[in-house]
This record gives structure tokens, C-alpha cells and sequence, in this order.
């Protein structure tokens, strides 16, 4: 059955789409990656999110755009990618943190100058290695180079866990909140421990 980039992104909690995100494989300048973490950023109400109390600036007009819109912004010099999830004014999205590569990883490798699970185990990380930078900022995804690929190439988790986000103190009950997603047991996500990686499936069924 296909699925439509309008039909994933509208109608449907911010919080619902960062978690069926998972395992779902994106394409981009000759690689390919498999999303293994998420965080959730729901809008105005969200002291974490940069659409906090409907603050507009230049550089998160993304986020007020329409869904299926990609947001890239950039953080202690690493680009970060998004994808905004509700309708035009309604600044939501989801922040992609982790990637399981799939293909095109030599180029990854070379870009990152790095090798094994701590090529893509973070936001800024699998950024580098994939190519993506500030140039596809507001773009659609129906549009752009990106290819997130919703039904066929897919990947399916094992669990889904949850955890308060990854980087952002001091915002409250919004930084302990569990609205990180990602594949249980799988080496390419942010932070994992070793003793905890299933490195036989990597968390998938």
C-alpha cells in the first residue's frame, strides 16, 4: 500500500510520526541511511523547541511552514535535520538523531573521517556524512533531493524506547519528557552503551 508524503505528515500527532519515522530509510547526495532515533519537538508549548511561544526569526522559518517541510539548522558548528510535522503556523517537527547506514558508506566514511557506529550515532554526525547542509533548508520533501523512502527499503523495530532528550537541560518537565525515540538495542543511536547493543539484529525484527 502506498503512502504519501501528506498522508504520513498530516492529521497526526508530532509525537506518532517522530516514533513510525523509525526505520524508515532517507536518501541523499550517493548514500543511504535507515533512521534509528527521533526526538519530538511539539510547538509553542514546548520550552525545548525553537518554536517556543511562537518565536519567528529568519532562521526557523521552516518551522512554520507547511508539513513534510525540511528544517536544517546549525549548532556549535554541526548541521541538524528536520522534519516539520503539522500544518503552515504550527511550529512542530521531529529532529533526526541517529542513522543506520545502508549504503554508500565509504563516501559517509570519507566525509566523516571516521568508521563504525560512531559514523552516524548523533544528529550532527549523520549530517556530515550524509552531505546535508543548510542548502536544502525549507525545501520540501516533495520536492528535494532528499528522498525519504515510506514504504518500500523500510526497516521495522523490535521495541521502541523512550527517553527524556539528549542535550537540552534546563527547560523543565520538556527536558525529562519522553519524546526521544529509537531502535532498542541498535549501535547507531546516541549515547548507547555497549553492554545494551544487539549486535546480531541491531534491534530490528
Amino acid at each position: 500500500m502506498s503512502v504519501t508524503l501528506d498522508q504520513f505528515f498530516n492529521h497526526r500527532p508530532t509525537t506518532e510520526i517522530s516514533r513510525d519515522l523509525l526505520g524508515k530509510r532517507f536518501s541523499y547526495r550517493g548514500a543511504s541511511a535507515w533512521i534509528t532515533e527521533t526526538e519530538a519537538y511539539v510547538g509553542a508549548k514546548d520550552q525545548a523547541a525553537h518554536g517556543y511561544q511562537n518565536h519567528k526569526a529568519k532562521w526557523n522559518r521552516a518551522l512554520f511552514m507547511a508539513p513534510g517541510t525540511i528544517y536544517v539548522f546549525t549548532m556549535y558548528g554541526s548541521n541538524l535535520l528536520n522534519f516539520i510535522t503539522q500544518p503552515v503556523g504550527n511550529p512542530q517537527g521531529v529532529l533526526i538523531r541517529g542513522v543506520q547506514p545502508a549504503s554508500g558508506i565509504k563516501l559517509m566514511e570519507q566525509r566523516r573521517h571516521k568508521k563504525g557506529f560512531n559514523l552516524t550515532n548523533g544528529p550532527g554526525k549523520l549530517c556530515t556524512a550524509m552531505g546535508i547542509n543548510l542548502s536544502i533548508n525549507t525545501q520540501s520533501l516533495a520536492k528535494s533531493q532528499l528522498h525519504l523512502d515510506l514504504v518500500d527499503n523500510a526497516k521495522h523495530p523490535e521495541r521502541i524506547a523512550t527517553s527524556g532528550r539528549i542535550g537540552v537541560p534546563h527547560k523543565g518537565k520538556w527536558t525529562t519528557a519522553p519524546l526521544r525515540y529509537y531502535v532498542a538495542g541498535n549501535p547507531y543511536v546516541s549515547k548507547m552503551p555497549k553492554s545494551k547493543m544487539n549486535l546480531k539484529t541491531y534491534g530490528w525484527k
